[in-house]
């Protein structure tokens, strides 16, 4: 195998080297042997509640055993510029050991994760060609470093085959689920000795047992209790956490969670899944929200509840540390600043996770190793899915065949948590096949959380919904603003919000909220207008759909523009929220929700379908968010479209239209298109990018103007000082971010970051009252001209 550049003095074998320490001497060098223990032990760990501990013990000792070759270990020691490919020895040992006979799944499973361990999980038939080509990559004394394999016998798993959903499913779910546990491994095990190597303390663990969270939530509970004006509202809100909580010791598995906005179905679902996860041994609460405009103020009721500490984990996309990676780290085996951020990357190791949608579902389809990192600990956790309305029609079947395979084979509790339940389950029979049989997720009417979800409506009813005849202009909304010194305006677009604000900005109290304002600058102007609200002050607002999920603020008015009956419903929420409307002597009155349709369209494609859905329940029924309305509303939706299978599936991959399709028509090889499914899986179609924006709310608050200063200044920017600039990042279009990009607008935060996180020079293109300006992307400042 030619001539290696290490030798231990006195042994006959030459030293093997995994990582290095340039500049120290090789003793302190980790030895390929002790990684592969080390990745072995944890991987094994990581699978053991999925029942495939020995097999990832195994993946862990020949995961980086390519690095054996001459080539490899020339280049630790800094003789080559590059280690050439260490992955495919592994993968290609494992399929010629395992990937034959009647086992030969278990060598096809091992070499799709081993070789994915860096470059990501690729597709089946990618992997088939390069595992062709990878018998030279095997060194010819590999036993010596590996040891002898187990039989096939010895590594059949503690639990049964994956079972349930789509052909093909439960396999490739599986997969990503053991790539999760090795990835994670080696990532954590190569922290572990660089840390030990250069005398840094690294905490991971150590977190509060649920238990103890579950008791302050329930002292906090007691006490919001106690200090609560004894009201009907409130006494109705305490009902539903209690029955919900009464339900906890039901066996883990699906559950919904149906109360209408403003029943306080945050805290009820929250205290179920903390006395559900004790009573059955579960290891966290990982808790999904729509839209990331609402995670800061999620985890603020988190830690006002649990207490403010890193219990609780805000994760979501606005820095791409994969990206970051690829760019800027070509050497791999070196600590490095961002070697050390990688940790941001969550592998969700705390007791509580409040993130996104497109985060949470993204995840559970990918293909990278940081995004599935974090995949195996989602099992035997409770996932609360808010407003689980919101998925998007073209991805709904795959996402809830990966919703099934949690609850059915990773022991983990899912709550389908929403105002308006979709009639996702086959008991709906809105979801239905080719031949009309009812799919979906079986979840009976007894896995429900809240009493009487009927009942609960009709006692929460506090606004009467009117449907406006033919397409309304923005002139007639502004005119209607004119006359309501408090209402609220919702649209369907960003730049629709813009138009319409300027159609108003000059009558008092107008205020505009979007994505494209940060969201320190969104949070502090809801609390502005809160104060506004109740002081009776005008408040004239006009904002996009993130208003709706889960922000507490009441108008006597709303106007929505046209959507679907669960959105509205949304937008109901926003209006007499707290039933605090009177008439003339002093009874309680219902608040004004009016829907219409935009006369200039404004109407995005899945907007436009679940408007066309919506408009039979408006005609049809006098309250269309009653429970009834809503159930015609999706099976219209869902049932009139035919074969759920093909319309709510519809991501092409290669050939196939579908990823379900693709899945079943390449199970029989677990040749799986990962990574094709990976890059077609989005639950939002636009491309967009994070950038961080210099936004001040007042001439002393220079945070987000002297925190990138600071940053660039450093050799090793803190996690911590990243997370803080979350809060000043506006997602723009792709298309935007380039063109500013390429002029020079843009800059990176830090040198080592690259274009991973880009930041604006100077605030010419934020403006104070609308945010990041996308109308006019020729404005240079003056100032920029000149450097």
């Amino acid at each position: 195998m030619g001539t290696l550049p290490f030798t231990d003095v006195g042994c006959a074998m030459p030293a093997i080297y995994a990582h290095s320490l340039p500049g120290q001497p090789l003793a302190t060098w980790e030895t390929l042997a002790e990684h592969s223990a080390a990745v072995g032990a944890l991987a094994g760990e990581f699978a053991k509640p999925l029942g495939w501990a020995e097999v990832l013990r195994l993946a862990g000792s020949l995961h980086d055993i390519g690095k054996v070759s001459p080539d490899f270990q020339a280049y630790i020691a800094g003789q080559r510029p590059s280690g050439g490919d260490h992955s495919s020895a592994g993968a290609r040992i494992a399929l010629d050991r395992y990937g034959t006979g009647p086992g030969r799944a278990l060598g096809t499973i091992l070499a799709a994760i081993i070789a994915a361990h860096h470059a990501g999980l690729a597709d089946g038939s990618d992997l088939n060609r390069r595992m062709q080509a990878a018998g030279p990559l095997v060194p010819a004394d590999w036993q010596s470093h590996a040891g002898p394999l187990p039989e096939p016998a010895g590594l059949r798993p503690s639990v049964p085959p994956p079972q349930g959903g789509p052909k093909g499913f439960a396999w490739s779910f599986l997969v990503r689920m053991l790539f999760s546990c090795l990835v994670d491994a080696d990532f954590i095990a190569t922290e572990r000795f660089y840390a030990r190597a250069t005398g840094e303390t690294i905490t991971r663990g150590n977190h509060t047992a649920l238990a103890v969270l579950r008791d302050r939530l329930a002292a906090f509970m007691a006490e919001k209790r106690a200090s609560a004006p004894s009201t009907p509202l409130n006494a109705l809100r305490a009902g539903i956490r209690d029955h919900a909580l009464a339900k906890a010791a039901l066996a883990p598995g699906l559950f919904s969670l149906t109360v209408p906005t403003g029943g306080g179905k945050t805290l009820a679902s929250l205290s179920f899944a903390l006395e559900h996860a004790v009573r059955h041994g579960l290891r966290r609460v990982i808790y999904v929200i729509p839209y990331t405009s609402i995670i800061d103020q999620t985890a603020e009721v988190f830690r006002q509840a649990l207490g403010d500490s890193d219990d609780i984990l805000e994760h979501h996309a606005s820095f791409d540390w994969e990206k970051a990676r690829k760019e800027r780290l070509a050497d791999d085996e070196a600590p490095s600043a961002l070697a050390k951020l990688q940790r941001a990357a969550e592998n969700w190791d705390v007791p509580i996770v409040i993130t996104t949608a497109v985060q949470f579902f993204e995840s559970l389809f990918a293909n990278r190793t940081s995004r599935c990192r974090k995949l195996h600990n989602i099992a035997g956790s409770v996932v609360v899915l808010d407003e689980v309305q919101t998925l998007p029609l073209p991805l709904l079947m795959p996402s809830l065949a990966a919703i099934e395979q949690l609850a059915l084979n990773y022991r983990t509790s899912v709550v389908l948590c929403t105002a308006t339940q979709p009639a996702l389950r086959k008991v709906d029979g809105a979801l239905t096949d080719k031949d009309k049989r009812p799919i979906g997720l079986d979840l009976p009417p007894e896995r429900e959380l809240a009493p009487d979800p009927a009942g609960l409506y009709d006692k929460l009813r506090r606004v009467a919904v009117e449907s406006l005849t033919g397409p309304v202009t923005d002139e007639a909304i502004a005119a209607r603003f004119s006359e309501q010194p408090q209402m609220l305006c919702i649209v369907n677009t960003r730049r629709h919000a813009r138009v319409l604000f300027d159609a108003i900005r000059d009558l008092p109290g107008a205020v505009h909220l979007s994505t494209l304002m940060c969201a320190r600058h969104r949070r502090l102007v809801l609390a502005d207008l809160r104060a506004k609200l109740k002081a009776g002050a005008p408040v004239r607002l006009v904002a996009t759909s993130l208003i709706e999920a889960g922000v507490d603020i009441s108008f006597p008015e709303v106007w929505r523009a046209a959507t679907g009956i669960d959105s509205i419903a949304q937008a109901a929420g926003r209006c007499n929220r707290e039933g605090e409307l009177k008439d003339a002597a002093a009874a309680p009155r219902l608040g004004r929700v009016v829907v219409f349709e935009p006369a200039d369209g404004h109407l995005p494609h899945d907007i436009k379908l679940r408007w066309q859905a919506a408009q039979p329940s408006l005609a049809r029924h006098a309250d269309p968010l009653g429970l009834a309305a809503v159930r015609d509303y999706f099976a219209e939706l869902y049932w009139r479209k035919g074969d759920a299978n093909e319309v709510f599936d519809t991501a092409r991959i290669g050939a196939y239209p579908g990823i379900l399709r693709a899945i079943g028509e390449t199970a029989a090889e677990l040749a799986f298109p990962f990574r094709s499914i990976a890059e077609a899986f989005h639950l939002i179609d636009d491309a967009m990018e994070p950038v961080v924006v210099p936004w001040r709310s007042s001439p002393d608050d220079d945070d987000a103007t002297t925190l990138p200063g600071r940053i660039a200044g450093m050799e090793r920017p803190l996690a911590a000082d990243l997370r803080r600039l979350q809060h000043y990042v506006v997602s723009i279009p792709k298309k935007a971010r380039d063109e500013w990009l390429a002029r020079g607008v843009l800059r990176p935060v830090h040198p080592a970051l690259g274009e991973a996180m880009l930041r604006f020079g100077n605030d010419a293109h934020y403006r104070g009252d609308t945010g990041v300006d996308l109308a006019d992307m020729t404005f240079r400042d003056a100032v920029l001209n000149v450097v």
